[in-house]
């Protein structure tokens, strides 16, 4: 018995270290596709280079470092071309290995890697907002943004294979794909009470680049994501109900030192209008870290 155990936990080592190899295999290849293709050293093209000018509310969520985990998030309004605090900052998680550039409305380059499937890092730049999902038959009271009840047949595709990756697609459960049981949007997962989806590699997806990115509950304070921005309940509430459409709202996710090089080229709001300069920047840090 003593032998056919210790044959049995060689034979699983094996098998992981297989398995962990094929995966490292498979992300050197991706890494090597991305250079080819001019993509290995930074994200994709801004589809623009300054922040829509009707976007009339903003979302920010700065982390210390590319690797930090811990960050701060506002909620910011424009009103007669000046912005101004509407809400935080609130303590949020990212990714559990930090930032990486994403692919969105606009994106910067140099200082990180491109964010690809997996890599447990939340994407940054500036994106669209889509729409709320939500196990509930209605948003809470106040709340108004477009929104989506998950029933027995909703998924999110995540497979890299699959010709719907990173879109939100309708089955029927009696009769489900083979994939379905793993990406199957309703889980009876807390944390996935509200999810408010960040665009990041959707117009359109290219298959690796990272799917599924949202905004959801956090499962504890220091328990971040593979990619998503977390927070308290009472907090994505709060920005829920805070949300409108015809406000056309982004949201900014980058490091500090990020968001002090890009905001003049990107028409984002002054630092100053979220508490911190130069004068405070230890401070911020440490606060969210």
């Amino acid at each position: 018995m003593v032998e056919r155990n210790e044959r049995g936990a060689w034979a699983a080592k094996r098998r992981g270290f297989c398995q962990g190899f094929r995966l490292l295999s498979a992300r050197i290849l991706l890494t090597a596709y991305l250079g080819l293709c001019g993509l290995g050293a930074g994200p994709a093209r801004a589809e623009t280079d300054r922040l829509d000018p009707s976007v009339q509310q903003l979302i920010v969520g700065l982390a210390p470092t590319w690797n930090s985990l811990h960050g701060r998030l506002w909620r910011l309004e424009k009103q007669q071309g000046t912005w101004s605090q509407a809400g935080g900052p609130v303590p949020v998680l990212f990714g559990k290995h930090g930032l990486a550039w994403g692919r969105g409305e606009l994106v910067g380059g140099g200082g990180a890697s491109t964010k690809v499937e997996r890599d447990g890092r939340a994407p940054a730049g500036v994106f669209r907002l889509g729409t709320i999902y939500t196990y509930d038959g209605a948003l809470p009271a106040g709340a108004t943004y477009p929104f989506h009840t998950v029933g027995p047949g909703d998924a999110w595709v995540d497979d890299v294979n699959n010709p719907d990756y990173n879109r939100h697609v309708v089955v029927n459960p009696a009769q489900p794909p083979p994939w379905f049981a793993r990406q199957r949007m309703r889980q009876g997962d807390f944390a996935y009470r509200w999810l408010l989806e960040i665009r990041h590699n959707a117009d359109p997806p290219v298959p690796g680049f990272g799917s599924a990115i949202f905004f959801h509950i956090r499962r504890g304070p220091d328990r971040p994501s593979a990619g998503c921005t977390t927070m308290a309940e009472k907090d994505l509430i709060s920005l829920i109900c805070w949300l409108r459409a015809e406000a056309n709202p982004r949201y900014a996710c980058l490091p500090e030192e990020a968001y002090r090089h890009y905001w003049r080229t990107w028409g984002l709001p002054d630092p100053a209008v979220l508490g911190f300069s130069a004068a405070n920047r230890k401070k911020i840090a440490v606060v969210g870290s």
